[in-house]
């Protein structure tokens, strides 16, 4: 589980294409500090399994179900990635609550620049639509940020100094795909809404 909340701005090292998978090797040193075998790491928003780690780099394997549901497989060597570890069990959760499960991609429109801050705006598929709300939470390739406005296909986000100088949304342009993570809660909502409860009688309706 991640918080969003981006800890360090890492780059690609190397992409090993493996016929319909890949593997990655990235250089981050602070989310390197410790990581073990098995750990997880999330790269723009996607929790990846630590295969290894040497010298302040690691190794993680990609298999075809998340290059095809996430932008990873249009990195390449020197592209720069947004890093998170899990967060500790009892730390102060930063952001909201991210699973670095990846729900689809989205495009970024346009960029509209403010005195400090830049409003952006991004097209996302239409059956991701309804779990976006204004003043809710949406991870953009890995950093939790609050809608501003949510339209039928598409948002908008307000990007704050930090986030424009500690992450890679600070250099996306027009027309980059970002991986996109919805509320995990609204889903879960969602189907409890739409699903009899267990035990529940069939003609009867559940109530929320």
């Amino acid at each position: 589980m991640f918080t969003g909340i981006v800890e360090e701005l890492g780059e690609v090292v190397a992409v090993e294409e493996l016929g319909d998978s890949s593997r990655f090797r990235l250089r981050g040193p602070l989310v390197t500090e410790g990581a073990k075998h098995g750990d997880s790491i999330a790269v723009n928003g996607v929790c990846l399994t630590v295969v290894d780690t040497e010298d302040g780099e690691f190794t993680a394997d990609v298999m075809a179900e998340t290059l095809k549901r996430s932008s990873l497989g249009a990195l390449s060597a020197g592209s720069r990635v947004n890093l998170e570890r899990p967060m500790a069990l009892g730390g102060r959760l930063g952001g909201h609550l991210v699973q670095g499960h990846v729900d689809g991609t989205g495009t970024i429109v346009e960029r509209v620049p403010g005195e400090h801050w830049e409003i952006v705006r991004i097209a996302l598929p239409a059956p991701l639509a309804r779990y976006v709300v204004d003043k809710g939470s949406i991870t953009v390739d890995g950093v939790s940020l609050t809608v501003v406005e949510a339209g039928d296909d598409w948002f908008t986000i307000s990007l704050i100094p930090t986030t424009l100088a500690l992450t890679t949304l600070g250099v996306k342009r027009a027309g980059d795909p970002v991986n996109l993570e919805v509320d995990v809660l609204a889903k879960y909502v969602e189907r409890l809404l739409g699903k009899p409860a267990a035990g529940a009688n069939a003609t009867e309706e559940v109530v929320a």
